[in-house]
């Protein structure tokens, strides 16, 4: 079939909820991707950031070919291997604490809510989030998501959310009170623009979650396993949550989402009360437990650091050459470059020639490359968008 063939069976027969790229990706390979006319595109969004060491990593591939041919799945009425496997792994690079699995982000951070109301007494029903958040498309997690655009056509929202500006801690101080559940937050926010937390909001937060008996729940969806350099975001930050949440990078490719909580929190979600049919199912598990086997005999989080900091100075060239460029902020491999204007008509230049990035915010560009991404990948891709700006 041809471009235009598909777009048109698109058309036809797919609900049009997504704006879509005029591009019929085929293949994937590393840190590119393949249109069904030929074209090879170099891919610094990979996958939404789900193909966080890269398109069909062999690891990861290889990984499910075997599963694949053992077991595909099996419900949670048994004890699976892989899952229980992929649990000690993610605990001994978090805090310790014990996993929920399931099958997105948004799947993750329902689970963490209904569990830090299921921990805390009952009169404590409230969640605190920020501005500019995004925590998913479920109606709790849209409703957590403290950005208005997200929420038109899906009034009432749920009961007892409080939004307060991202890093104001008097704000964060003045929301709390004893009804207060948990506090659900990103330790850098990706849709909302790749705004990095100090240190100082979110260590605030943990005294303040302290204080007043309420859980920190901390959002991982696209913070977590390695993008920022280290396993995951809060660990730049000298604290350790009650929960996290995690997904998109976590399975490689393949749909998986996890909680993680502390083994008093955990605890409280017993039998009955939580569940997910595909949830650790032994084929996503199989493909994380080879992201993480990847990113550790690949040292890949000590290529994060050094890839992020090597895009950050030349995005900063970038910026002292092109007025539109207004600040580059980040952390590791999720860098966004904030322009003085809209961004969409510079990410479609850039797939033109055949450099697919994002745009956030309406004016944030997103260079969220994989953590296989080289130093030449990274110039050609500035190389790109160089010229993108000069002819804009």
């Amino acid at each position: 079939m041809t471009t235009d063939e598909i777009i048109e069976m698109f058309d036809k027969y797919v609900i049009a909820n997504y704006g879509r790229l005029p591009r019929v990706i085929v293949k994937g390979e590393g840190n590119y991707i393949f249109d069904a006319d030929g074209n090879k595109i170099l891919d610094m969004f990979p996958g939404w950031a789900v193909s966080g060491i890269g398109h069909c990593h062999p690891k990861v591939v290889e990984a499910i070919r075997t599963q694949a041919g053992e077991l595909l799945h099996i419900d949670n009425t048994f004890y699976i291997t892989k899952q229980g496997k992929l649990a000690k792994l993610l605990s001994e690079r978090a805090f310790g604490g014990k996993c929920f699995f399931c099958n997105s982000g948004a799947e993750a951070n329902e689970a963490a809510m209904k569990l830090a109301r299921k921990h805390t007494p009952q009169e404590k029903y409230k969640f605190i989030t920020a501005h500019d958040s995004f925590h998913g498309r479920t109606f709790a997690t849209v409703t957590a998501t403290a950005q208005p655009k997200y929420h038109d056509g899906f009034l009432p929202l749920l009961a007892g959310f409080e939004y307060v500006p991202f890093n104001d801690i008097d704000a964060l101080a003045k929301a709390f009170s004893d009804e207060v559940a948990a506090v659900l937050l990103e330790p850098i926010q990706g849709e909302g623009g790749i705004n990095v937390a100090t240190n100082e909001y979110l260590q605030t937060t943990r005294e303040l979650c302290d204080k007043y008996g309420a859980v920190l729940i901390l959002d991982e969806v696209q913070t977590g396993m390695g993008r920022t350099g280290k396993w995951f975001g809060y660990q730049h930050y000298d604290i350790e949550p009650d929960i996290i949440t995690m997904a998109k990078a976590l399975g490689g490719g393949v749909a998986i989402g996890a909680m993680m909580a502390t083994a008093e929190v955990a605890a409280s979600l017993v039998p009955g009360t939580h569940a997910s049919t595909f949830g650790g199912n032994p084929l996503a598990c199989a493909a994380a437990i080879a992201v993480i086997e990847a990113i550790e005999q690949e040292y890949l989080l000590d290529n994060a650091d050094k890839m992020g900091k090597y895009a950050n100075q030349k995005l900063q060239q970038l910026k002292d050459k092109h007025a539109i460029i207004d600040h580059i902020r980040g952390k590791g491999l999720m860098i966004g470059v904030q322009l003085t204007k809209t961004g969409t008509k510079i990410v479609d230049k850039c797939l033109a020639k055949d450099l697919r990035i994002n745009c956030t915010n309406d004016s944030v560009l997103r260079f969220m490359p994989s953590m296989t991404v080289t130093s030449e990948q990274i110039d050609r891709a500035v190389e790109i968008l160089d010229g993108v700006l000069s002819e804009s």
